[in-house]
């Protein structure tokens, strides 16, 4: 794991006892990598006296496996998406939002407020919510870009110049999608093919990355990079000539939320993180830095007006349709493992 930010990290270098100024309390999160504005933290530091610590991952599996490796009680509050949340409720490591714990629950939009990945919100908040597709050099390949043959059956132009996601969520939901069979196939002959794409399509990708997705393709290292629409937007915004495709097969939905892990150390704290980020001027803050998408009612005026017209929030009429990640059962997943496994070697 890779320490992001610790907020008493001065008074640490001065050797400050504890006894001194240190906060009276402490929130310990688990997070993505750059999804969070530093200022927001040091307000809610601020606010409840709180010394934050946060931790960052770089994939849904990566932040399940060290919950399942004996992370648990050392974390308040993750941040998975959709399917994930599902995945970690029954797995037993979250707890549960009591009837009345959250103030600001009500300020939750209708459309996510009873999301069958956490009926009735019973351990979770929305946090963010965004799609994943992919983003093409524009200055490398000037063609069309509209289909999942970019990733899989690339032109030459591109080959041995594509950065995956180092998400195995991500990359079997796209590979389905271009394959055309569901997500969570037991088909067995689908499920070979499945494979024998994916191996073959190896051979034309440079990278499995995503803490870096942006910084290669703001280099050039990378000419096409499997992306989050808002790490698109910002390499786009630090000068990288790329385009957001939403190709025909259709791309991936997800909604990343705050979940109250089980055993947290900091509990009280953690029920106010997650109230704090359901008033909107502050969900709004990540929205801003984040260049995602808030599910919390009352944002609008807090948002920057580029956000509603930026290109990788607004799919052409021709794109295929978003889907969201789906969770599938423990013999058909232990599958999907496997096909994992073989790929990353």
């Amino acid at each position: 794991m890779k320490k992001l930010l610790h907020t008493t990290a001065l008074a640490a270098a001065l050797g400050l006892t504890a006894g001194a100024v240190m906060a009276e309390g402490k929130l310990v999160i688990y997070h993505w990598f750059e999804y969070i504005p530093q200022e927001l933290l040091d307000k809610f530091a601020a606010e409840n006296d709180v010394e934050i610590v946060m931790d960052t991952y770089d994939s849904n599996e990566a932040l399940l496996a060290a919950l399942k490796a004996g992370a648990i009680g050392t974390y308040d509050v993750a941040v998975p998406g959709d399917y994930m949340v599902k995945i970690m409720a029954g797995e037993g490591l979250l707890d549960t939002i009591a009837e009345g714990e959250l103030a600001n629950k009500g300020n939750i939009q209708p459309e996510w407020a009873d999301p069958s990945f956490d009926p009735g919100r019973a351990h979770s908040i929305p946090y963010q919510w965004g799609s994943t597709s992919f983003a093409v050099n524009r200055d490398a390949y000037k063609g069309d870009i509209g289909t999942t043959d970019i990733l899989f059956n690339p032109p030459a132009e591109l080959s041995g110049k594509i950065n995956m996601l180092d998400s195995q969520g991500e990359v079997l939901a796209m590979a389905a999608l271009h394959m055309g069979i569901p997500q969570c196939s037991q088909d067995r002959e689908q499920l070979k093919a499945l494979n024998a794409m994916l191996q073959d399509a190896k051979a034309h990708w440079a990278s499995f990355n995503s803490d870096t997705a942006k910084e290669v393709l703001v280099s050039g290292d990378a000419a096409v990079g499997q992306i989050y629409d808002g790490f698109a937007a910002k390499a786009r915004a630090e000068g990288a000539n790329i385009e957001y495709a939403f190709p025909k097969q259709g791309y991936i939905v997800w909604m990343d939320n705050v979940v109250l892990l089980k055993d947290a150390p900091n509990r009280d704290n953690a029920i106010k993180f997650m109230d704090f980020l359901l008033e909107p001027e502050n969900i709004a803050a990540v929205t801003n830095y984040a260049r995602y998408n808030a599910g919390v009612s009352g944002v609008e005026p807090y948002l920057d007006p580029t956000l509603a017209t930026q290109p990788e929030s607004n799919p052409p009429a021709d794109a295929g349709a978003g889907v969201f990640i789906e969770v599938c059962d423990q013999a058909t997943q232990e599958v999907y493992d496997q096909i994992w496994t073989n790929l990353k070697k």
